[in-house]
């Protein structure tokens, strides 16, 4: 291997570039991944503007999530070998030919999807299952919905929802997005353009789980529709994050209100999460019960365009950068 690597880098306002940094060596705990394809996130374009910035010890590069091929182990790592095909979650360096990270943070890659479909996995499933299923406490049965159903974010949680047994309903913003939806799983997908969720789901007899990434707009609506001990969970607000809201209906209906963010969750933590995702939802993948819907791909030279594409709000599904 070459000491130096090519990487995006970034700066506020300027456009993203390739430059050549030295390739990071693993220590202790750690693993090297020779990138074939890194996912890219909404928080990613959010640490561009200089908004988000890496927690203590990550790579000030971007980049969330990977798959590839491991390339070195640190010390003390047991589970992990060179050549181990893998997925990962990571506090930052996606971008690039090498990216470190925690050997907690690592799962193997499913041998029924390609290098780009896994990668466009950690950042989404370890997500979604840290907020539907545990934060959330989904249950088969329920009724459940997520706000930007066409998002990367939005298909993973429709498909793992119908999977767990759950009623799925997902907004979207244009027909061909509340199709693929309605093709992922969702009983029924609502234009937010044109029908009014709110309506539509109390006719439909409420819902039990709520997933959302608008925030303010959306805020008493959701605890409008929510049943009787519902719960709503917050991972984004992507149009405003202050809100008012009725007391008194939290408190009659008996509903759980929630939220968390995934990146600067301790290691021990997302190691965890990891564990419980390859238990619970990689047989999901196995069975052909969840597969990442890809929106597009671009090579990392242009993750230019792959920001500008993700920017425009017109994708649906994952947009990935491939090597």
């Amino acid at each position: 291997m070459s000491d130096a690597m090519r990487a995006v880098a970034h700066a506020p306002g300027a456009p993203l570039t390739l430059t050549e940094l030295p390739r990071p060596a693993p220590g202790g705990g750690e693993i090297l991944i020779r990138v074939r394809a890194a996912g890219v996130n909404r928080p990613d374009l959010i640490q561009r503007a200089g908004l988000y910035p890496p927690p203590p010890g990550a790579p000030d590069t971007l980049g969330l999530e990977v798959a590839g091929e491991v390339a070195a182990i640190g010390a003390g790592v047991a589970r992990w070998k060179p050549g181990d095909r893998v997925c990962a979650l990571l506090g930052g360096g996606g971008y690039a030919e090498y990216a470190m990270a925690h050997e907690g943070s690592v799962l193997p890659m499913p041998q029924t999807l390609s290098f780009t479909e896994a990668a466009a996995l950690p950042e989404t499933v370890f997500t979604v299952w840290a907020n539907v299923f545990e934060s959330g406490a989904l249950k088969s049965g329920e009724a459940f919905l997520v706000h930007g159903g066409a998002s990367g974010i939005g298909t993973t949680a429709i498909q793992m929802a119908h999977a767990a047994g759950a009623t799925v309903y997902a907004t979207a913003g244009d027909a061909e997005k509340t199709a693929l939806c309605e093709r992922l799983g969702a009983r029924r997908a609502i234009n937010y353009k044109t029908e009014d969720f709110e309506a539509v789901l109390k006719e439909a007899g409420g819902v039990d789980v709520i997933l959302d990434m608008v925030g303010a707009p959306y805020l008493q609506k959701n605890l409008n529709i929510l049943n009787d001990r519902g719960r709503l969970v917050y991972i984004a607000f992507l149009q405003g994050s202050k809100g008012e809201v009725d007391l008194m209906r939290i408190m009659l209906k008996r509903l759980a209100i929630t939220g968390s963010t995934l990146r600067a969750r301790p290691l021990a933590e997302k190691a965890r999460l990891a564990r419980e995702v390859e238990a619970h939802v990689w047989p999901w993948i196995a069975e052909g019960k969840l597969k990442p819907a890809i929106d597009s791909t671009f090579p990392l030279v242009d993750a230019e365009a792959a920001h500008a594409r993700m920017q425009a709000g017109t994708h649906a599904g994952k947009i990935v950068l491939t090597l």
